[in-house]
């Protein structure tokens, strides 16, 4: 897995994928940061990890879609597949590769907020819930993006494909917004929305149920990705 994970890492500074990945989300992030709390002059921080978290629906599938298609465009599939490394080490070697690029951008990213300590009083926990949701709804969208990136060839195909599954994701969570509050629709959407779970996070919440529930999601999409190349490597 080690190995994998070298390799990958490697891969996303030795193209272009990893240095756009790196200065779209910097860039997207200082302005979103600017625009919600500097330009608006307050301290709430709401709104700017509400904005991230739509952009991660565009962004992470950058850093996904090249996971497995790459393997099929250069040929070296049938080397993976060939190898005596588990099938189950080399997914989560990509896996860790893709959160490890998210999480370290991400992070980084955050040390923005350190500008308001000087300026307004900042609620540290309401700001460590926020970061804490953010890795997790982060987790769930890469492992869900490698999954479509082992169904496709295409690095295009797999990138639309994944950016369509999170907007239906989303999608749920909005529509549940639209039901009557009694209904009981409402509560199974809530039990299963992306968006509901990360709200109570950005709430100032821990919430255990949600924790399990995003750990699910990514152990879930990492199994299926190895079932699918558990099938190539035996058919």
């Amino acid at each position: 897995m080690l190995a994998v994970y070298k390799k990958e890492m490697r891969s996303y500074f030795t193209t272009p994928i990893g240095y756009v990945f790196v200065a779209i989300f910097l860039l997207v992030g200082g302005a979103m940061f600017s625009y919600t709390t500097l330009y608006s002059m307050t301290s709430n921080m709401s709104a700017y990890f509400t904005y991230m978290m739509l952009m991660l629906i565009i962004l992470l599938p950058i850093l996904t879609m090249k996971s497995f298609t790459e393997e099929k465009k250069m040929r070296t599939e049938q080397l993976l597949l060939t190898s005596p490394v588990p099938i189950t080490s080399i997914v989560l070697g990509k896996f860790l590769a893709a959160y490890t690029m998210f999480a370290g951008s991400f992070i980084f990213n955050s040390l923005y907020f350190l500008i308001l300590y000087r300026y307004a009083e900042v609620k540290t926990g309401l700001l460590i819930g926020n970061i804490l949701a953010m890795l997790l709804l982060g987790m769930s969208f890469i492992a869900i993006g490698l999954y479509i990136s082992a169904l496709t060839e295409n690095q295009l195909a797999a990138a639309i494909g994944t950016i369509a599954v999170l907007l239906l994701l989303l999608g749920i969570g909005l529509i549940n917004m639209l039901l009557p509050d009694k209904y009981w629709l409402r509560y199974v959407i809530d039990c299963i929305s992306v968006f509901t779970r990360f709200q109570t996070f950005t709430n100032g919440y821990f919430d255990f149920a949600s924790l399990i529930y995003y750990l699910s999601i990514s152990g879930i999409f990492v199994y299926l990705t190895v079932r699918v190349y558990d099938k190539r490597r035996y058919s």
